[in-house]
């Protein structure tokens, strides 16, 4: 059984385009009313989580991540305080 991941990226002041482009080959895109945008993805185990953690190509796509966007908790965006949390698509599977 894998493992749902979801994970949400608030652009630094000018970088709105930024996070956008560094998804746009691998995951399915979503967007929050404030600007943040979220991706969903699964992995294939926990083991593989740990993996590619340890990974320099996933430790690179990381750092260019961090470098136009800082990685935020699902609870700060105004959806998820809604019972059903609603979110407009951005992109749909690329995959």
């Amino acid at each position: 059984m894998g493992r749902f991941v979801i994970v949400a990226y608030r652009p630094y002041p000018g970088e709105e385009e930024r996070p956008l482009e560094l998804t746009k080959s691998t995951c399915r895109s979503f967007g929050a009313t404030d600007g943040t945008i979220f991706e969903v993805f699964e992995w294939k185990s926990a083991e593989a989580i740990a993996a590619a953690h340890q990974n320099p190509v996933w430790q690179a796509m990381c750092g260019r991540y961090s470098e136009v966007c800082e990685c935020v908790s699902l609870e700060n965006l105004n959806e998820s305080k809604n019972m059903f949390a609603e979110f407009e698509p951005i992109i749909p599977y690329a995959i």
